[in-house]
């Protein structure tokens, strides 16, 4: 392959900033721009070893850089690799990336050194793909679900389930090749067994991404109530900072607000929506609210926040309808003043037994709302040492349609059909889940996948 150059540093001023370059050839373009203070030939240069110098051009110099050498096939690409290690900085980077790029290197497309990481076969598609998942980690536990990845934990378990299959697809075959041997009331038994294994296994795998899904997205949380019921109090107490505006006059929230919190290593994506009421004569205002209902309706979890000093409206009551058989928390509001609501009153009861009391002006009972998410979501019971979680829906829509072709396969056994008949079905769990690994997958779906990569990576 060709040799490829880019950038794998964020953009921006740093400390250090990193080209990368991959190839058979990448040594000779690095030779050509680069001055090592000791020169040494390339072939006694060792894998793994960094050496001090200055990239320079027409002999000028350009930088004060280390370079670290991987000679193939112990490198991310299993190519010879070089990273020039540079100071951080827009200028002098771009110019070290350029400079490869005169001399024989390509630009790199986006996930590239990894997608000839993947094509050169020292990992997976699924592995591959762990990688984008590390990068844009939003919590702890999502980034140790894309280790576990990477490391090949669901990629071993597909593995299992496919030799699980191939163990008994061996005397299937043998006996279509050779149908004078009849053993048929045997196979049959024996594939059903497989099957039913299999599908068990498949469906614990896909179960799994409720839980993934929370990790890799976060739980859409809207916060809603009545103008000045405190929803934008309560977001800044969560995060900790004036994130929005609080004052005492109603409507302040036209639009809504994100932002994403962690509560116990779980991304908790929090919006502050404008306050629902009926009578506003702002058009802003009225879209706003009409925004909020929308996100009320399509949210993981909705925090309804009622104003526990004073008495409910009809205002509050609609809220309360609104969030009737929905996954939601009852927030009684202002517990530092005089409070009239109570968290035994049935009109909250009847709603949710999930009903807390704070004060979101000095943060008590925050933890306590904590708590209940928590519980909710079954996140405490999260066990990521054990086991092992679906994060991608590319994997799960795999995953779904091997389970319909197990069932679909065990459907003909059942109505007696041929077992070539069989044969086919299980052969699509095989392609099935080989199009999770990146063994049965068109060029399209590998294009798109990498596409979704940063440049460099």
């Amino acid at each position: 392959m060709d040799v490829i150059a880019s950038i794998s540093t964020a953009p921006g001023i740093g400390g250090i900033g990193i080209v990368r370059m991959s190839g058979e050839d990448c040594f000779k373009v690095l030779d050509k721009i680069f001055e090592p203070k000791k020169k040494e030939k390339i072939e006694d240069i060792k894998g793994y070893t960094m050496k001090y110098g200055h990239i320079v051009e027409n002999g000028k110099i350009v930088d004060e850089v280390l370079v670290s050498y991987f000679k193939k096939p112990r490198s991310y690409t299993t190519e010879n690799m070089c990273e020039i290690n540079t100071h951080g900085g827009n200028i002098v980077i771009r110019k070290i990336l350029d400079l490869c790029l005169k001399n024989g290197a390509n630009l790199a497309e986006p996930g590239e050194f990894t997608k000839r990481a993947f094509l050169n076969g020292r990992i997976d598609l699924l592995q591959a793909e762990s990688v984008i998942d590390i990068i844009d980690s939003k919590s702890e536990k999502e980034l140790n679900t894309g280790m576990k990845q990477l490391q090949g934990q669901l990629s071993n378990k597909i593995k299992e389930i496919k030799q699980e299959i191939m163990d008994v697809m061996v005397n299937v075959d043998v006996s279509i090749d050779y149908p004078e041997y009849d053993v048929e009331e045997v196979e049959n038994k024996e594939v059903l067994n497989m099957l039913d294994s299999v599908q068990a296994k498949l469906e614990k795998l896909e179960k799994s991404f409720d839980t993934g899904k929370v990790l890799k997205n976060g739980i859409k949380t809207a916060i809603i109530g009545k103008p000045n019921a405190g929803k934008s109090s309560l977001l800044n107490a969560i995060l900790h900072e004036d994130r929005a505006i609080v004052t005492e006059y109603e409507g302040t929230t036209r639009d809504t607000i994100e932002e994403f919190v962690n509560i116990n290593g779980i991304p908790l994506k929090l919006i502050d929506t404008a306050g629902i009421r009926e009578n506003s004569n702002d058009e802003i205002e009225k879209i706003g609210i009409k925004k909020s209902k929308e996100i009320a309706n399509t949210a993981d979890l909705v925090i309804a926040i009622f104003d526990s000093s004073k008495e409910l409206t009809q205002e509050d009551i609609e809220i309360l309808n609104l969030i009737k058989n929905k996954k939601a928390i009852i927030i009684l509001n202002k517990s530092d003043l005089n409070t009239i609501l109570d968290v035994n009153d049935k009109r909250f009861t009847d709603v949710t037994k999930d009903i807390v009391k704070i004060s979101a002006l000095n943060g008590e009972g925050i933890e306590d709302l904590y708590s209940k998410i928590l519980d909710m979501f079954n996140l405490n019971q999260i066990n990521l040492d054990n086991d092992i979680i679906i994060t991608n829906l590319r994997h799960k829509n795999l995953i779904m349609k091997a389970i319909e072709s197990t069932k679909k396969a065990r459907e003909t056994i059942l109505q007696g059909m041929p077992i070539d008949i069989i044969a086919i079905f299980i052969k699509d769990i095989l392609e099935d889940l080989g199009a999770i690994t990146g063994e049965y997958v068109t060029e399209d779906i590998i294009n798109e996948i990498f596409s979704k990569f940063c440049l460099g990576k």
